[in-house]
């Protein structure tokens, strides 16, 4: 299994800034010291390009981010202050999906120690999201010839109204999200399949949603491939997550969602998506958890029936 990360491209942020931007770097450094894969399986993100990035976002707008020309309400929305080290820093934040999604293809399961920037939408971004990383990974297979059907299964807190939007009308690429109903985008864009839950939804009632429904989107995509963002928010003690799920219950979705497309023989790309932890290091635990039940099934015949 191929694991990429691209953390060492530092962005500054004021201080006491809600966006954990350490919790990558403590990650990165938690797989290194638990050996999840070799270490020449662990590898630096190349950047994404103008041609990549153009097959999910407008000229103007990817023009307009690089050039530090966003008006201050577009910036606000981001909720990232601009610099030109945040901008490089994107760049390779979807250049590490693109590469995990080729992968994938290869090995049956990749991973990104990050990603699932899932509110950016053609024209702007929201939410912390500049540029959207799945979008852009699966329209860049797909011009490479290597799919033709992708599969997004969101299951980060917050609904992937930006993958959504970018996607309508893109009968090629089926969005699954299930999220918290009353949180986060409060405007949702619909995708092909929506599970909004109410507050304080805790584990039995989640899976019990999510797996009729992760059914229901495998067999109607058609996929050739999934984008997994797990997303470590919708745990209890998450700040931006109003849902009520355990670390153990975050572990049997993510088993529950790589065994499904494992038994439907799709490839996986696993994105960490959000994580707001009231402790930094609650969150790098359930993203580590997530890569290493990743690297379990990549380890169960080498990913072959993925």
């Amino acid at each position: 299994m191929k694991i990429f990360y691209y953390d060492q491209h530092t962005f500054p942020l004021p201080p006491n800034h809600r966006f954990p931007a350490n919790k990558y770097t403590l990650l990165r450094q938690r797989v290194m010291a638990a050996g999840l894969v070799p270490p020449e399986n662990l590898l630096a993100a190349p950047a994404a390009t103008d041609t990549q990035l153009s097959r999910a976002h407008t000229p103007d707008y990817i023009r307009r981010l690089e050039a530090g020309l966003l008006t201050s309400a577009e910036i606000r929305r981001i909720g990232l202050p601009w610099s030109p080290e945040l901008v490089r820093r994107v760049r390779f934040t979807v250049g590490a999906t693109i590469a995990a999604g080729r992968m994938a293809l290869q090995d049956g399961i990749a991973v990104t120690l990050g990603g699932g920037t899932h509110h950016a939408c053609r024209d702007h971004g929201q939410g912390f999201c500049l540029y959207n990383d799945t979008a852009v990974s699966a329209r860049t297979l797909q011009a490479e010839g290597r799919v033709q059907r992708v599969l997004v299964v969101d299951c980060d807190v917050h609904q992937g109204n930006g993958t959504a939007e970018i996607t309508t009308n893109d009968a090629s690429i089926y969005t699954f999200s299930i999220h918290g109903e009353h949180n986060f985008p409060f405007r949702k864009i619909p995708g092909n399949l929506d599970i909004g839950l109410p507050d304080n939804t805790g584990d039995e009632e989640y899976l019990a949603a999510l797996e009729p429904a992760l059914i229901q989107a495998l067999d109607e995509s058609q996929a050739e491939i999934v984008y997994y963002l797990a997303g470590a928010d919708p745990h209890i003690n998450d700040r931006l997550g109003r849902l009520a799920l355990s670390q153990e219950g975050l572990a049997a979705r993510d088993r529950m969602v790589l065994q499904l497309c494992r038994q439907a023989g799709l490839p996986v790309v696993v994105l960490m998506a959000g994580g707001y932890g009231r402790s930094i290091a609650e969150t790098v635990d359930l993203y580590l958890q997530t890569v290493t039940i990743a690297a379990t099934f990549a380890n169960t015949n080498n990913g072959s029936e993925l």
